[in-house]
């Protein structure tokens, strides 16, 4: 696997369109680290660490929705494995005019790009949500 933000992604993606309660993607820390930024902001009811169907460790994702429809509305990947996108603290662009939100790597770890502003860090946008 390339790109494994990317992958887990679109399986949040895939199960929101499905509908299912909970998806499950193969564990990392970078992962994690993503998914607390989600759980944050309220976009995940929350993830636990398993193991998965062929004994790797693997997260259980619990998707959020809101009467029915998905949190989730809009999920992009930026920065890919063959194009990285580094931004500084004033040039993370604001999704959707501040609704959505920008998830950001940073020297001060993985934080949304409200809190990268207002810690005046910049780094690799990894992906956007709304």
């Amino acid at each position: 696997m390339n790109d494994p933000i990317g992958d887990m992604l679109t399986r949040i993606r895939n199960g929101q369109m499905r509908g299912k309660a909970a998806v499950e993607t193969p564990a990392s820390k970078l992962r994690a680290w993503v998914l607390d930024v989600l759980a944050d902001e309220g976009y995940i009811r929350g993830y636990e660490k398993k193991d998965g169907k062929d004994g790797h460790p693997a997260f259980n994702i619990e998707l959020k929705y809101y009467e029915g429809t998905p949190v989730i509305r809009e999920v992009k990947r930026v920065s890919k494995p063959g194009r990285r996108v580094y931004l500084g603290a004033h040039d993370i662009p604001q999704v959707r005019q501040g609704l959505g939100v920008s998830i950001v790597s940073t020297s001060k770890g993985v934080m949304s790009d409200a809190n990268a502003r207002a810690a005046n860090i910049g780094g690799e946008v990894l992906c956007t949500v709304f």
